[in-house]
């Protein structure tokens, strides 16, 4: 058996590989060349990459300075010095990124001194792009830098709604009316932003005193605002997407001074223009133009004349005849748009010059439609309709309803289960017309025979909305009556308009247009008084009910010296008489 020695020698196939001559030891050499000091290793002997001493690092390069070796090994791979930088120097920039952060997180002081070097910025901007304008008027690249540093303090501004208290100081300083004239600037973008800036001091929102917000505006109106809004807004062009942020803006700025725009002649008509543009699909402007001039009909009694007088109402009912059968797409612009001009014809019919108007433009007609054929448009016709028919003016309108046979819609609706706003409107429409049309005229006697008919199923109905209201009132009423017992005297008149909103969405309104409807009808009918007699019988109650609902109606009036109240006055005395 063959041994291990034997298994492990040596192969007998002669080697392919080169032997190199015998040399001396290596070790020899190094000794010897140190030794030598005039010694070449050249000279010496051949020696190899092996004959060279090891070391720990294969780092190539000269030496690295003393202060810099601690950087040098965190550079994995070895190619640079460190950071270039002593440490010396890494502990102060180390210093001033730390006071930098402590200043950061200090919060900013905003007081008088704060304002008066904002505003000497803002001037000073100003200035300097008006100066370079000029200088460079060919040369635009020249004046664009300024132009751009005007822009960011325009936009720092807007810190000031946050802080009202300081509007009075920022307009002694006359920076408002610089304000104010940057809507007339040549960059667009500038003007846009000023009148973002005049929007927002301006809105609603700021908590802002009557007083503060009275120097404010006052200030800009006085630098000649509204005429510089109403060039801005003939010179921007809608069809680009920062103009048309620029209307948008410039819209949302002005239902806070709605009462001086109605002696702004060019605003109201440019509005109703641009509410009237034909569009295949309604924008924003559209419907933001119609939502502002909502916002001005509803603020001012001037604008309401000014709008009826541009023959509004006209221009608004064609507007709203495409909607007689067809509704717009629900939560888009279009929809909002249509409520906004329900809304400005709504509030201008309360006006007499505002109901004829509204009867030229077959207005009665227009809203039959809606309430038979019309779904989003029913309720906001019924309540135009309403306002229509209300007031000592309203006979007209309720003399027309009737020769247009609309007395067959309302009691249709009438007998049907619907929402409590609808309701509400046509218990209004019927106490407007008892009360409007004249007696014994033809439009009375067949408004009378719409109550009679049928068994007085209209008078049930009545009786049965009476209770149902009633019931409502009642339960307010004893919430009342326990709080009044823990306040004192003076304590109650403070709560006496809070207790009067709480009666109103119980349904008061409702239920005082109920008894003047049955106390009209057991006035002028025998049958309707015994067969409203016994429905109240049929409960234990008598006519004292009604009494009191109209008793309290005419304490209302007597605390009022409106002249428009007297007629009503005496229509409620006559009645209670006749109770």
């Amino acid at each position: 058996m063959a041994s291990i020695d034997d298994l492990f020698k040596r192969p007998t196939i002669p080697s392919q590989k080169r032997k190199l001559n015998a040399t001396k030891d290596p070790n020899e050499i190094y000794k010897s060349i140190k030794l030598n000091g005039k010694a070449n290793v050249r000279t010496n002997g051949q020696t190899t990459v092996a004959d060279e001493p090891e070391e720990d690092d294969d780092v190539a390069g000269p030496e690295l300075p003393p202060d810099m070796e601690e950087e040098a090994g965190n550079d994995e791979e070895g190619r640079f010095f460190g950071g270039g930088i002593t440490t010396d120097t890494a502990e102060v920039l180390d210093f001033i990124d730390e006071r930098d952060q402590e200043a950061l997180a200090r919060p900013e002081i905003i007081d008088s001194a704060w304002v008066r070097k904002l505003a000497l910025n803002f001037e000073r901007k100003i200035s300097k792009n008006a100066e370079l304008r000029a200088k460079f008027e060919s040369a635009p690249q020249k004046f664009m830098g300024s132009e751009a540093d005007l822009d960011a303090d325009v936009k720092a501004l807007s810190i000031l709604s946050e802080h009202p208290e300081l509007y009075q100081e920022f307009a002694q300083l006359g920076c408002l009316s610089s304000l104010v004239s940057l809507l007339s600037h040549e960059n667009t973008d500038i003007a846009i932003d000023a009148i973002e800036i005049i929007g927002e001091l301006t809105d609603e929102d700021v908590e802002a005193e009557q007083a503060q917000w009275d120097v404010l505006v006052d200030a800009m109106l006085d630098a000649g605002l509204l005429d510089l809004l109403y060039q801005i807004l003939s010179r921007f062009d809608e069809s680009m997407e920062s103009d048309r942020i620029g209307v948008l803006e410039n819209l949302s700025s002005r239902p806070s001074i709605a009462e001086l725009i109605g002696n702004d002649k060019p605003m109201i008509p440019w509005l109703i223009s641009r509410a009237q543009t034909r569009e295949s699909t309604v924008s924003q402007n559209k419907q933001y133009s119609a939502e502002v001039l909502a916002i001005l009909l509803q603020s001012s009694a001037t604008n309401r004349k000014r709008f009826i007088e541009l023959d509004g109402i006209d221009a608004f009912l064609q507007l709203l005849s495409a909607y007689r059968k067809r509704d717009p797409e629900k939560g888009t612009e279009e929809e909002e748009y249509v409520e906004n001009v329900f809304d400005c014809v709504t509030c201008c019919v309360d006006e007499e010059g505002g109901k004829q108007k509204y009867l030229d433009g077959e207005g009665i007609e227009l809203c039959l439609i809606m309430l038979k054929e019309g779904k989003m448009s029913r309720p906001r016709a019924l309540r135009l309709m309403d306002h229509a028919l209300g007031g000592p003016a309203g006979i007209s309108c309720c003399e027309k309803l009737v020769e247009a046979a609309g007395l067959k819609v309302i009691f249709t609706m009438f007998m049907k289960k619907i929402d409590t706003q609808s309701t509400e409107h046509l218990l209004g429409i019927l106490a407007s017309m008892l009360r409007s049309l004249p007696g014994d005229s033809a439009p009375r006697i067949r408004l009378l025979g719409k109550f009679v008919e049928k068994n007085y199923e209209k008078i049930d109905r009545l009786m049965q909305l009476r209770r149902d209201y009633s019931s409502r009132v009642a339960n307010v009423d004893e919430t009342i009556k326990s709080e009044r017992a823990t306040l004192s005297a003076r304590e109650q008149v403070e709560m006496a308009d809070e207790w009067l909103s709480r009666r109103l969405d119980a349904g008061l309104f409702s239920l005082q247009s109920i008894d003047n409807t049955l106390a009209w009808l057991v006035a002028e009918d025998d049958g309707a008084r015994a067969h409203t007699k016994q429905l109240l019988a049929d409960r234990d109650e008598t006519f004292a009910i009604m009494k009191t609902t109209l008793q309290e109606q005419l304490s209302g009036i007597n605390a009022s010296v409106a002249e428009d109240d007297t007629m009503r006055k005496d229509m409620l005395e006559t009645l209670i008489a006749f109770l």
